[in-house]
């Protein structure tokens, strides 16, 4: 799954300096997430989180690649310590 929307989705969110770093499910309470983790060579502020869902958003469900899970989660990759 990671290559696929790595291949679907780079290139649409260069733009924003952003690049798919990692795809993976997780099962929390019975809900199915399809987790997509982004990640950058700067800063990554909850702006560009944003307009990257919204290009990103339509091209899983143009492609049919949500449609076993309840929930689309895209999000940064932690850095640091928390």
């Amino acid at each position: 799954m990671f290559e696929k929307v790595k291949t679907l989705v780079d290139n649409k969110i260069k733009e924003l300096d952003l690049f798919v770093s990692g795809v993976y499910y997780s099962t929390e309470e019975g809900v199915k997430t399809l987790n997509i983790e982004l990640d950058s060579n700067n800063l990554i502020d909850i702006n560009k989180i944003t307009d990257a869902t919204k290009i990103i958003n339509p091209i899983m469900d143009e492609n049919n690649l949500c449609d076993d899970v309840d929930v689309l989660d895209i999000h940064s990759k932690v850095k640091g310590d928390m």
